[in-house]
């Protein structure tokens, strides 16, 4: 595999690479509240080790208990001796963060799915310092939580809670002046890519030079002032140094451009910072989805991105890899990843590896004003954080009105996700917007529905035509495919869920849509029919549920151990008919 230039093993951030930091993963104390006094817990004095970054509730974390507890203790000790700032950073804790150095407060952070980062230069003294992490999530529905239960038992398709750390924690060194925010947005009308940036303290002696170069080929360089918070400058990238003057990224070719981005205070260097782009346009026109202008279809797999041993932390980077090299050998172009914000490595290795991603919000179950503000801040962070990967395609908000139940009706609902739609439009123009996937559509770019028949032939009747399609049909107990006074518009059409065939050998047990099949030749003869009478309807793609067994739900293509149920060129081939 050849990797982007900027690539190091194990960086959580990889597309802004530094080469001074330090991985916190690994042996951390650990205490639940209930057992944990909170001044011993603020000299680093817990009862228990932990395997950050999994979960008490996994085996890898080295604990493995599923009951749930609402707030829970960590500590190690940290050195630092380099003279610049020092930047702690966590990829992701559920729900709640609350930050101590020595005993003293920090700061804190809402939101198990977006990334928190403090400055703890101030906090440090000499020698080792104790970092304490206080973590809570209260367990309620109106939290931002996914398929994580609520209640103390699995049910239906909510399993086992998350709680605390589940992403990495590092540390990484900056100078005073440096880079602190990168948005790419490449142009493929005049095959440009434009650089918005942000330093930590602009004045007129900050420049910012950026160096472009493809397949270890020199191409351009672009410098700008940054005399101000918010800055801009945009290049050109035809080049007569390459044989194709420009090299656009697709499934097939997934051509990746480097950069190295270099920050200069009087004409000294105190920041570099290494990282990549791509040319791709993903957009709809009229009923198509057109990737770099062309007709695209979506041949996705739903991907919860759950691990038997680890929960919705992956046990290694090389699970990531192993994720979408699976789904390519069955005949897919791209994962739905539902209701997780996958660890930022999997955007990378999507980049790399050619698979598109659509990136959806987990979801609250709950409807307030609370709620509301919670889901836009952490949006925003979610966007902002994602936006660089020409991997992801697509962005969604809520998913069959879980959050806002009666979206329908409820105008207040309604507008929250139509203001989300507008919010996400007026950050990212380069990517389409679904409101609600799978039906009750407000303000969406593409019309998904959902629908889980186990006959071929049934499916595809119910949608043989566009007034079934987008008017809804009187042959199932599913929700209409648009909320009052939302009606289609010409959009495109994806049945983003559907199969979803329970099989299961050996006694186990589990459950799925439908009647399970008994058999391998079984198994294959529905996956087969409900792909083709999809592929039949002449719509812009689909989403085949799902990639592996979760818990108590076993309609994976895949076991949770990744083992496949049935030989991969066996679905490849029923894939592509």
């Amino acid at each position: 595999m050849k990797h982007a230039a900027c690539y190091q093993k194990g960086y959580p951030r990889p597309q802004f690479v530094r080469s001074e930091w330090t991985d916190l993963n690994g042996e951390w104390k650990f205490g639940f509240d209930d057992e944990t006094q909170e001044a011993d817990a603020l000299k680093g004095r817990l009862p228990r080790t932990i395997r950050v970054p999994y979960t008490y509730e996994t085996t890898m974390s080295g604990i493995g208990i599923a009951q749930a507890h609402h707030a829970v203790w960590y500590s190690r000790s940290i050195r630092v001796t380099r003279s610049k700032r020092t930047l702690l950073h966590f990829e992701g804790v559920d729900h709640k963060a609350y930050v101590y150095i020595d005993g003293k407060y920090v700061g804190s952070h809402c939101g198990a799915y977006s990334r928190y980062t403090v400055d703890i230069t101030r906090f440090l003294g000499e020698g080792e310092s104790v970092l304490t992490v206080r973590c809570e999530d209260d367990g309620h529905p109106s939290c931002v939580r996914g398929k994580q239960r609520w209640m103390e038992e699995s049910y239906g398709c909510w399993y086992v809670q998350t709680t605390g750390i589940w992403k990495s924690v590092w540390l990484e060194y900056v100078d005073g002046v440096h880079l602190s925010a990168l948005k790419m947005t490449p142009d493929l009308t005049d095959y440009t890519i434009r650089f918005d940036f942000e330093v930590s303290e602009p004045a007129d002696d900050v420049s910012v030079r950026f160096d472009i170069s493809f397949g270890g080929t020199f191409l351009h360089t672009v410098c700008a002032t940054a005399s101000d918070r918010f800055n801009s400058v945009t290049c050109a990238l035809p080049s007569e140094k390459l044989t194709y003057q420009v090299a656009l990224w697709s499934p097939s070719d997934p051509a990746l451009y480097d950069v190295t981005i270099t920050v200069s205070k009087g004409g000294r260097i105190v920041d570099e910072v290494k990282s990549y782009f791509a040319l791709r346009d993903y957009s709809v026109k009229g009923d198509k989805i057109l990737l770099n202008g062309r007709p695209f279809y979506a041949r996705l797999v739903l991907d919860q991105g759950y691990w038997k041993e680890s929960g919705l932390t992956p046990p290694d980077e090389e699970a990531l890899v192993s994720d979408i090299t699976l789904a390519k050998e069955m005949g897919f172009n791209g994962a739905r990843k539902h209701q997780k914000i996958e660890d930022e490595r999997y955007f990378y290795y999507a980049d790399l590896l050619g698979f598109t991603v659509w990136c959806e919000l987990p979801s609250n179950h709950w409807f307030s004003d609370a709620c509301s503000e919670e889901i836009v801040r952490e949006w925003l962070s979610i966007v902002r954080a994602n936006y660089n990967h020409p991997s992801l395609v697509t962005w969604v908000i809520f998913n069959e009105s879980w959050g806002v139940r009666n979206i329908s009706k409820n105008s207040q609902q309604r507008d929250l996700a139509n203001g989300l739609y507008y919010l996400t439009k007026s950050i990212d123009r380069m990517r389409p917007v679904i409101s609600n996937d799978g039906w009750e559509h407000a303000k969406s770019d593409i019309l998904t529905l959902h629908d889980y028949e186990q006959d071929g032939s049934k499916l595809y009747k119910r949608y043989e035509t566009m007034c079934k399609i987008t008017e809804g049909s009187s042959e199932n107990d599913q929700p209409m495919p648009f909320a009052d006074g939302c009606a289609y518009r010409g959009q495109p059409i994806v049945i983003s869920e559907f199969g979803g065939t329970a099989y299961v050998r050996d006694e186990a047990t589990g459950w799925g849509y439908g009647t399970g099949v008994k058999n391998d030749e079984e198994f294959l003869d529905r996956f087969a029919s409900l792909v083709c009478a999809v592929d039949k309807m002449g719509l812009s793609g689909f989403c085949y549920t799902q990639l592996t067994d979760v818990q108590q739900e076993v309609n994976g293509l895949l076991r949770e151990d990744r083992t496949s149920k049935v030989p991969l060129e066996e679905i490849r081939k029923r894939n592509h008919r």
